[in-house]
């Protein structure tokens, strides 16, 4: 796991100091070393900052290129194939230099091209340089577990895993996205391909960009889930999900060092130690609590650690300071409003201190309906009232999509709202319909619940927890590794009936079919609950007033200080925590 950055210039020269300083800012991805490669005319530059995994010796080091040095990558994430990938290429008659992943992606993109990225099977972010052709390709791996930004003004193209790596770079300029900061407050992020930053973009899951000799860009999808309604016997369908987790569990821990694994004590990741232990490999555990707490996650995790003899890690915070936030700005270099980004920081930061790695449980409720929101609207189909109401709702948007609006909101902004937070000079730059995001993920051509696990895997997921899990990982030098997202996993339970993978009064079948006796009781009679720790720490209203009673969006005219006393005077927490997290990251980058 690295940090990679780059700059290509159509006019004038790439200076080496503008390449380390995009490195340095994203030291904390790569500890172990770093690298830079500028080419002979200077119209290109890549950097790339170190965490290593496989062949720790200098033969892994990035920059990486071809034997005849027409090709250059900088790469970022772990092709957990690589094995089997290699194999084919050494068959093609292709040879290697190094026992990497990298070298693996930067061959088999020389042997089968863009099609490369339909045989890897993991998370990353990669660019390549063809000196020969004058082109730069970037790829982002399926889910978007791992991040790749860019930037462009005409004449300068730059890009880097993190927005700090691009705007450490003297040669960019950028100006506040005020439809961006809109948006954040809507969906508790800024929804791709928009960034918070005008002239910043992101690449898209499951997308590849080409910049062209002529300064042009192509940027195209190349996988999407795909869907069928398939009905197979229970049996059948439980032992086939039992195979694709079992080998990409094993494939997740290939690694020249020990990887750990988060241990919350829910199904997902009481999973993955179960699974760990079936291959025969005994990881590190870690685990976050709360003192004082009856539900905390720590007394639930110390049961299955201590069931499969696991070393065993519990942080327990006698209390959860609202302060971490004043760091986690920085950590997450875009205003991130998930609730669970202090926990998460805090628990990489304590794993981080034993191994280098560890596995994650991200993936599973979006596929296996583990949210209390899938269920409850899957429930509701059952009710002849909610067809009714669909009928007769004023709004022409779907009932479904304001279902869902309502249950991602943790209170809610439509445009109604955000015209009273916002100063009357920004409502130009408000959206004709607020939930814009919802609506360009919705397919309606879907069966109901299969439509809101994808809004859940596409946005949920892919826009707002994966970005959570990367940064507060990658700020304290951790890999985390998510066995749940192998697309291959996906795939088969999309291709299902949702009848085959869904029972009302069964968590997560295909995956409690297959750890009921091996998990204790305790912990398969768990119901589900967020990585967010007692919600009182949500509700300190005195911490709310002393971050925005003195507020800096108010005093520059972007938010209005008579909605603040009012969110404040009506304990509106939810809507109060957005506003604290953009207020203290508007102070910071602003």
């Amino acid at each position: 796991m690295c940090g990679i950055a780059g700059q290509i210039k159509f006019n004038g020269k790439v200076e080496e100091r503008c390449i380390n300083a995009m490195n340095n800012a994203q030291k904390h991805r790569g500890p172990d070393g770093e690298g830079v490669y500028i080419n002979p005319p200077q119209t290109v530059g890549l950097g790339h900052r170190r965490l290593s995994f496989l062949d720790l010796s200098e033969a892994g080091k990035q920059p990486m290129c071809t034997a005849d040095k027409a090709l250059w990558i900088t790469y970022n994430g772990e092709i957990y194939n690589y094995i089997e990938l290699r194999q084919e290429l050494e068959n093609l008659g292709h040879r290697f230099q190094s026992y990497t992943d990298t070298e693996v992606i930067l061959l088999g993109y020389r042997a089968w091209g863009v099609a490369v990225l339909q045989k890897l099977k993991g998370m990353f972010a990669f660019a390549i340089w063809n000196e020969t052709n004058r082109e730069l390709f970037l790829a982002r791996d399926r889910f978007g577990i791992k991040p790749l930004y860019y930037y462009t003004d005409g004449n300068c193209f730059a890009f880097a895993s993190e927005i700090k790596g691009i705007k450490a770079n003297e040669d960019i300029n950028t100006t506040l996205n005020y439809s961006s900061l809109a948006d954040f407050f809507v969906y508790r992020y800024v929804p791709s391909p928009k960034t918070i930053w005008k002239e910043v973009k992101k690449l898209p899951a499951a997308h590849y960009l080409f910049l062209k000799s002529n300064n042009t860009t192509e940027i195209k999808r190349y996988w999407d889930i795909t869907y069928s309604e398939k009905v197979i016997s229970d049996k059948e369908a439980v032992e086939r999900f039992d195979e694709l987790l079992f080998n990409s569990v094993k494939t997740h821990i290939r690694s020249d060092v020990p990887v750990g694994s988060f241990l919350s004590g829910g199904y997902d990741s009481s999973a993955l130690v179960y699974y760990l232990h079936r291959i025969g490999y005994k990881p590190s555990t870690f685990a976050i609590g709360f003192e004082g707490w009856d539900v905390s996650e720590h007394l639930f995790a110390d049961m299955v650690a201590k069931q499969y003899n696991t070393k065993h890690h519990s942080l327990i915070l006698q209390s959860q300071s609202l302060d971490e936030l004043e760091q986690l700005v920085w950590v997450y270099d875009e205003p991130n409003a998930d609730i669970s980004i202090i926990p998460t920081y805090l628990i990489c930061r304590e794993a981080s201190k034993h191994v280098k790695a560890v596995l994650g449980g991200e993936g599973s409720d979006e596929m296996l309906v583990g949210y209390q929101w899938q269920k409850e609207y899957k429930l509701q189909q059952q009710g002849w009232w909610q067809q009714l109401l669909s009928l007769f709702q004023a709004s022409s948007k779907p009932y479904l999509l304001n279902y869902y609006a309502e249950a991602m909101a943790m209170g809610r902004f439509d445009n109604a709202e955000l015209r009273k937070l916002l100063h009357p000079d920004l409502h130009q730059h408000l959206n004709d319909d607020a939930e814009w995001h919802y609506q360009s993920l919705y397919n309606p051509s879907l069966p109901d619940l299969k439509a809101i696990q994808t809004l859940d895997i596409k946005h949920f997921m892919g826009e707002l927890v994966l970005a959570k899990v990367d940064r507060a990982s990658m700020a304290n030098s951790l890999e985390v590794r998510v066995p749940f997202l192998d697309h291959e996993i996906c795939e088969f339970v999309f291709q299902l009936n949702s009848q085959v993978y869904y029972y009302p009064n069964e968590t997560k079948h295909l995956l409690y079919q297959n750890i009921k006796n091996h998990l204790p009781p305790e912990i398969l009679a768990r119901k589900k609950q967020g990585f967010v720790g007692p919600d009182k720490y949500y509700m300190n209203m005195d911490w709310y007033e002393s971050k925005l009673a003195d507020s800096r969006l108010a005093k520059d005219g972007i938010v209005n200080a008579a909605y603040i006393r009012q969110l404040l005077t009506g304990n509106d927490h939810w809507r109060l925590w957005k506003l604290a997290v953009m207020e203290l990251w508007y102070r910071k980058w602003c």
